[in-house]
């Protein structure tokens, strides 16, 4: 496949590495090539498999609309823009495109999720959520905080969930989901060691795309996910 890798940050720039090991030829576009998703016109995206978005929400949104419209398939593995998800559906829907959006693309944090669903179902527990990532990230509390958080209040609809967030150092990640009753203490923790994971999760969905329209978030199709040699 050819990809079309948004973002040169330390992800982005991963996310290209990691493709590129696995047989896919890859371009690589950061904000000031791409400011206002300028780069993505109709004879740019029609060369492009699958487009790959680690920037910031304002330019995810961007990067979205002019991909969508165009009926191009993008995964984006930037948060902090949830507030458009039902016009970005909407829109890859109606023009034909495939979104596939998630607030964390290790395969790890998938079975964290699920663990965490399992957890949720105790009743006589209350929970607090803890995470920790690196100085720049810009939103807080993370994405993946966000999810567990709604993963929880999915079993538990009357429950109040604290999420506690830190910005430390370099950090690439750490979650703890606390639960917690008048007899005993329960708590799960994921820490990410590197990016590597992330930009792995993100190839491997890019390949689940591939010639797939309409919109999922990672949490739904991560189980269809096998880790292979690419071969497309």
């Amino acid at each position: 496949m050819l990809l079309l890798v948004l973002g040169k940050g330390k992800t982005g720039s991963l996310v290209a590495q990691v493709a590129r090991e696995r047989g896919h030829s890859v371009r690589v576009l950061d904000f000031r090539e791409n400011a206002g998703a300028s780069s993505l016109t109709a004879p740019t995206v029609a060369l492009v498999d699958v487009v790959i978005d680690f920037t910031t929400p304002e330019a995810a949104v961007e990067n979205m609309k002019a991909c969508l419209a165009l009926g191009a398939r993008i995964v984006v593995g930037t948060t902090g823009w949830y507030d458009q998800i039902g016009a970005m559906k909407a829109l890859a829907f109606r023009r034909g495109g495939g979104l596939l959006y998630g607030s964390n693309f290790s395969l790890g944090v998938q079975k964290f999720f699920k663990l965490t669903a399992e957890l949720a179902k105790l009743p006589g527990y209350s929970f607090e959520i803890a995470e920790t990532h690196h100085i720049t990230k810009l939103d807080a509390p993370s994405g993946t905080a966000i999810t567990l958080k709604e993963i929880i209040l999915e079993a538990q609809p009357e429950a109040r969930v604290e999420i506690t967030s830190h910005r430390l150092g370099d950090a690439s990640g750490v979650h703890t989901v606390t639960a917690r009753s008048a007899s005993d203490v329960i708590e799960m923790r994921h820490e990410a060691f590197d990016r590597r994971g992330f930009a792995e999760g993100a190839v491997l969905a890019a390949e689940w795309l591939y010639g797939k329209s309409g919109a999922w978030e990672f949490r739904e199709i991560a189980d269809k996910i096998t880790i292979q040699p690419a071969k497309l």
